[in-house]
């Protein structure tokens, strides 16, 4: 049994001070990773229900099929990145995260999703900042310039409205919309998920960009404060 709490891993990055923490839930008695961002924190395995929706509803509107490429931005606890992996469609998936500390305790499996996504050949990381490829003419993938996806799903910042930094601000409007779309198949889907209640303002952009888009309210058990919490997941789709 693990012990009541750890920090496993602390560094300072360019962004802030990151940390990755392990304590046991005492009502569970299971271990429950936290990650930290100064005193923000960005992340918990206790609340994964929106992670993993962002994937399964993200997918679920891609095209019929199999053989789909998708792209992941922000690896964190890989719970959108293995929720992905769980759909047999998936042929790649790529997952961008900006940094490579946290890619690192992935490959020292300091977490539990590190050794299932560097198990899976469909899965690569790449360490680089979404937001720079998503307005870059060469897109996500380093190996393969101007490669298109079927899906891109976008987990980093807390909101389109509270982002992690100001330069991240310019993709949830209009025309940094339609850079990202550039990078998606006809058909293509780009599913993002957020902290804050659905935004009508950030929902008449997506519609400016793609043919669909729509905003759903994902409910889940708060066991520290009580009640249920909920997250937005976006879905939104370029024309066929």
């Amino acid at each position: 049994m693990s012990a009541r709490f750890q920090e496993l891993d602390w560094r300072p990055t360019e962004m802030g001070a990151i940390s990755l923490r392990r304590r046991r839930d005492p009502s569970s008695g299971a271990d429950v990773y936290e990650v930290k961002l100064d005193d923000d924190f960005l992340m918990s395995s206790l609340f994964t229900e929106g992670e993993v929706a962002l994937a399964r509803l993200g997918l679920a509107a891609a095209p019929e099929g199999t053989g789909l490429d998708v792209v992941v931005g922000g690896l964190g606890l890989g719970c959108t990145a293995e929720a992905a992996l769980r759909d047999q469609r998936v042929r790649s998936l790529l997952v961008v995260e900006a940094l490579g500390e946290v890619i690192e305790w992935h490959e020292r499996q300091l977490i539990p999703a590190g050794a299932l996504l560097l198990g899976d050949s469909r899965c690569r990381l790449v360490h680089g900042d979404f937001f720079a490829l998503a307005a870059d003419e060469r897109g996500f993938d380093p190996q393969t310039p101007r490669r298109r996806f079927h899906a891109i799903l976008l987990d980093i910042d807390h909101s389109p409205r509270h982002v992690l930094r100001p330069g991240n601000a310019a993709l949830y409007e209009p025309a940094g919309l339609r850079r990202l779309a550039g990078n998606l198949h006809p058909g293509g889907v780009f599913a993002l998920w957020s902290d804050d209640p659905p935004d009508e303002r950030f929902t008449a952009a997506l519609h400016e960009v793609f043919q669909e888009a729509e905003a759903q309210t994902v409910t889940f058990d708060n066991p520290i404060q009580g009640g249920t919490s909920a997250n937005t997941v976006y879905v939104a789709r370029t024309p066929v």
